[in-house]
């Protein structure tokens, strides 16, 4: 390395610094990568909207603020296990059967709502992919660093998204209410029995509930399927322009997430969580709607850079992270995927 290089952009980088002012969104490190890293700091603690952004904001702000709402739900969810126990174990009890019936009807209303929210959550994924990928800037660097409102709104939905499939991965209640709502609501329909509950969830909603609870990561797979969707609607729109928004993304969360001088910026260890939450999600993200994925050679994402930032944690923090590498994305074992990266998340 040319020592003149180094001073000379030490120099640039301190030059710079002089002009950061906190909550903005500025470049504050010179791009060394030869692929030409995209450097700026991604303000997920204060971004608010500029005029241009408000009418997007406003539109996914309104889905965002139930957002945490649906967690908590979710996070209390205990299900009715005991309930339809003694009613498999009893079938000729009645009274079992209708406390049963009683306890699982509200449940799948909750799940209901869950699946609902999932679609809204499509919807306005789909307002900020339109915002982010427009004509108005010239790549998704620019629109990333200029629209820091929509961004952090973005990154919001991810984070949402994985903590969601966290919670219901290790709810093994929800699927077994579900399913034996659907089987009770059968055997009522043969018996002719009227059964309140329908008004609920009707058979046709109960299809396309029990599709979504079977996936093991249905709020990923929906806005996997949102994103593909998204980019099959808009013909006219290069793949790349969804894609490189995307990996932009995945990049920005790297270098805030290694480089120091980012990272003294969070106010809280809960932005930095937030962070590596944000740049695996949307890391699975690329993975599912780019034809060849996030781990081929050709990918846009420095995959060995971000699994370094995730193993340089203390490892209780990421192995949730890490295992949503390891399992949940659509491309890791294919054969384009390098020995190197297979191996550092073994």
């Amino acid at each position: 390395i040319n020592p003149e290089i180094t001073v000379g952009k030490t120099a640039e980088r301190e030059k710079r610094s002089k002009y950061v002012v906190m909550g903005n969104l500025l470049k504050v490190l010179t791009c060394t990568d030869l692929e030409q890293e995209p450097n700026f700091f991604l303000d997920f603690e204060n971004a608010q909207p500029t005029e241009a952004e408000r009418e997007t904001w406003k539109e996914v702000d309104v889905v965002l603020k139930d957002a945490l709402g649906i967690l908590d739900e979710l996070q209390a969810y205990k299900g009715a296990g005991q309930e339809i126990r003694e009613a498999i174990q009893n079938p000729s009890d009645e009274a079992l059967q209708d406390q049963a019936w009683a306890a699982v009807v509200p449940l799948v209303g909750k799940l209901k709502t869950f699946y609902e929210f999932s679609q809204r959550l499509e919807a306005a994924l789909h307002s900020l992919l339109r915002a982010l990928t427009s004509e108005t800037y010239n790549d998704p660097t620019q629109h990333l660093e200029r629209e820091q409102a929509l961004a952090k709104q973005f990154a919001e939905i991810l984070h949402f998204t994985l903590r969601f499939d966290e919670l219901k991965m290790t709810n093994p209640a929800i699927q077994n209410d579900f399913s034996y709502y659907r089987r009770t609501l059968s055997r009522m329909r043969i018996n002719n029995v009227p059964a309140e509950g329908e008004n609920e969830v009707n058979n046709e909603l109960a299809n396309r509930i029990s599709l979504f609870y079977a996936d093991a990561t249905p709020m990923l797979k929906s806005l996997s399927d949102g994103t593909t969707k998204f980019v099959s609607e808009n013909k006219n729109l290069p793949i790349e322009n969804t894609t490189d928004v995307l990996s932009t993304m995945a990049t920005v969360c790297k270098v805030m997430l290694e480089t120091p001088e980012y990272r003294s910026r969070f106010s809280s260890e809960e932005t930095f969580s937030f962070c590596l939450r944000v740049m695996v999600g949307v890391i699975i993200l690329y993975d599912y709607v780019h034809p060849v994925g996030a781990f081929a050679k050709s990918s846009k994402i420095d995959m060995k850079g971000c699994i370094k930032v995730l193993r340089d944690q203390p490892p209780n923090s990421v192995e949730g992270l890490l295992n949503a590498l390891r399992y949940t994305t659509k491309h890791l074992n294919d054969e384009s995927t390098t020995k190197t990266i297979k191996s550092m998340l073994q």
